[in-house]
């Protein structure tokens, strides 16, 4: 009788410990969720040219950990950020690594060029903070053209693992 009890307290905490580690990491989008959401922003954009729906701190295009931006390639500025609302006009070459201090974007003319040629979109990495957060982390954000339009859609994850070459091939396929 003693050891049953011992053994279900036993399995009551594993389950506690296990429910815990699943719910933390339901707070973090992946890599999937990034490439689905961008790609139906980036048709939403074609479809309306509507940005004000990506500047919205609230609703589809913010979830989790992670949320939608927009960079307008013909004025090579941030177009729409539902975070950040202060971006919303900068310089792209002026959107700098939180841990480096370097343009994220030195060259906007030729990020704007990849990735509008690029069907299944672009990836790369920098070091910025997390919604709500103050120290940066290290992030890999999807980029795909708005088709018909001089948009660039974007969401990121948050891992210290993921390699832009393992994220491009998922990307690549359809």
């Amino acid at each position: 009788m003693k050891s049953s009890k011992i053994f279900a307290g036993v399995a009551v905490a594993f389950l506690n410990v296990a429910l815990c580690t699943v719910a933390v990491g339901q707070d973090n989008a992946t890599a999937q969720e990034v490439i689905a959401k961008v790609r139906e922003a980036a048709s939403a954009l074609s479809k309306t040219g509507d940005l004000a729906q990506f500047n919205q701190k609230t609703g589809p295009w913010v979830w989790k950990d992670t949320y939608i931006f927009i960079q307008d390639c013909s004025k090579k500025i941030m177009a729409a950020h539902p975070i950040k609302p202060e971006m919303i006009g900068q310089d792209l070459s002026s959107v700098k690594d939180a841990k480096t201090g370097k343009s994220i974007y030195p060259d906007s003319d030729a990020y704007c060029k990849t990735v509008q040629t690029s069907p299944s979109g672009t990836w790369n990495e920098y070091w910025w903070p997390k919604p709500g957060e103050k120290e940066p982390s290290r992030k890999i954000t999807y980029h795909l053209s708005a088709k018909g339009t001089p948009y660039i859609v974007n969401a990121g994850i948050y891992d210290d693992k993921a390699t832009v070459k393992e994220l491009s091939k998922l990307s690549s396929m359809k």
